[in-house]
């Protein structure tokens, strides 16, 4: 049972199963001693409250209680409320229902009390914290992509241009900009041949920064890019493009076309190309100015180009600047750098991985000195709707006909509550339901385990 409700949980959670196993085996994401302990007290929390329902019921009824036991299966904790039988079925047979259905109403009140206080939480919220202007980082470990760029405390403004204010904005964004990896033969890691994508994301670069690109080629005379550079090429502004490449022996025209800049000069240019996701109000094109062409970056499958602008309004600088977010938030795509609150800097990779690699929230303290509890709206948040999946995955459950589940005693219940069908009917009926939902429960488990090593391996 607690292995299913656990399942069910990530889930409705998830609502892919599947991308949540590839996720979790991802190196980059980050399941912390925090989230660890949100998922073991809302579970123990959702089941206390279901037997917690049972006991109730019962003690209404006039039945006795013999005993509580407390276990734990397979690393997980569960519960369950022994009943004197005899007087149990002794009950009308509306008391017995009454009983059985307790812990299933109290798990949805339950889950309804999760959505009231995740409604009222800004509220709750506001005397100390602020939100609405950017996502703060409330933990990153070194293994993310992104620990060189950001640190603790930090505030997320915007990712290529666009603002982002919640938690599911910043996974959506990085999920949709992630590059499909090629479907051509030819290309292969670290082969001579191969095909280079590009995001349509641009830059209005200036001629005399290409021609120091070409200068460049003729000094190294070497195809790929130096480490501390990126590779850009001109784009038609008919959206993403594909270009086949040779790794070696490849000729003038192939090194005229590729330009090596600098990824952190690139970004204070103007935007261009089709590949950015923009606001009705911009009137920003694909046109640069005379002296300007359109270049974009150029990536390999499976990578995708995004720029993030980020501030840190509780750094030493910041503070002794007496700056605030909310006042730089409205310039943090113009000169960045420059101010010590704020930044900005590109990320090349699997953006997949990278959305889960941080742990962010919406809040951040209004004082520098609340930085000690600044992971509390985090577990507010993160609880609720942790206690509110476990709890509602708990009802679901338990609604089943399966075998040791609350599910069957409230089918058998009802199933004597009805005049429908004869005493051998309503075993029959039974003895099916309970077969086939608990074999249901087995093929799933069991193909979603096979899912589990597949992903694994």
């Amino acid at each position: 049972m607690l292995l299913w409700e656990t399942i069910g949980m990530f889930y409705f959670r998830t609502r892919s199963l599947s991308a949540w196993l590839q996720n979790l085996l991802t190196s980059g994401y980050i399941i912390s001693i925090m989230d660890t302990m949100i998922f073991i007290m809302s579970t123990i929390l959702s089941i206390a409250f279901h037997e917690f329902g049972h006991a109730i019921a019962a003690a209404s009824e006039g039945v006795e209680i013999e005993y509580v036991a407390i276990f734990v299966a397979v690393l997980f904790p569960g519960a369950f409320v022994a009943l004197n039988y005899d007087q149990l079925q002794n009950l009308p047979l509306f008391s017995m229902l009454r009983i059985y259905c307790a812990g299933i109403w109290h798990n949805v009140v339950l889950c309804a009390v999760c959505v009231l206080m995740t409604l009222l939480l800004p509220v709750v919220l506001y005397p100390l914290y602020v939100s609405g202007d950017g996502l703060m980082v409330t933990g990153i470990p070194q293994t993310s992509p992104l620990s060189e760029y950001l640190s603790a405390h930090d505030v997320i403004l915007s990712v290529d241009g666009l603002k982002i204010t919640r938690t599911d904005e910043w996974i959506k964004i990085l999920n949709q900009g992630t590059i499909t990896k090629s479907s051509s033969s030819e290309f292969r890691e670290g082969s001579q041949r191969y095909v280079a994508t590009s995001s349509g994301k641009g830059y209005c670069v200036p001629n005399s920064w290409m021609d120091a690109s070409k200068n460049l080629w003729q000094i190294r005379n070497e195809v790929p890019c130096p480490d501390e550079l990126i590779a850009f090429e001109k784009d038609t502004c008919n959206g993403s493009a594909s270009t086949e490449r040779t790794g070696r022996g490849s000729g003038s025209k192939e090194v005229e076309e590729k330009y090596c800049l600098i990824a952190k000069d690139v970004i204070k240019l103007r935007k261009c190309g089709n590949g950015w996701k923009r606001t009705e109000d911009d009137e920003s094109s694909c046109a640069c100015l005379e002296d300007e062409n359109c270049l974009v970056p150029v990536l390999t499958p499976g990578l995708s180009w995004i720029e993030v602008s980020y501030s840190k309004p509780y750094s030493l600088g910041c503070l002794q600047k007496g700056g605030n977010l909310s006042s730089s938030s409205h310039a943090a795509n113009n000169d960045l750098g420059q101010n010590p609150c704020e930044g900005s800097f590109v990320y090349v990779g699997n953006l997949l991985s990278t959305a889960h690699s941080v742990r962010v929230s919406p809040y951040r303290p209004r004082w520098a000195f609340l930085l000690f509890i600044a992971d509390v709206p985090y577990i507010l948040g993160n609880g609720l709707s942790s206690l509110l999946h476990a709890s509602g995955a708990l009802a679901v459950v338990n609604c089943l006909p399966v075998y040791f589940l609350d599910g069957e005693a409230i089918l058998e219940t009802s199933l004597s509550y009805g005049t429908w069908f004869s005493r051998r009917q309503q075993c029959k009926i039974l003895k099916a339901c309970r077969f086939v939902w608990t074999a249901l429960l087995i093929i799933f488990l069991f193909h979603n385990t096979i899912l589990w090593i597949r992903i694994a391996n």
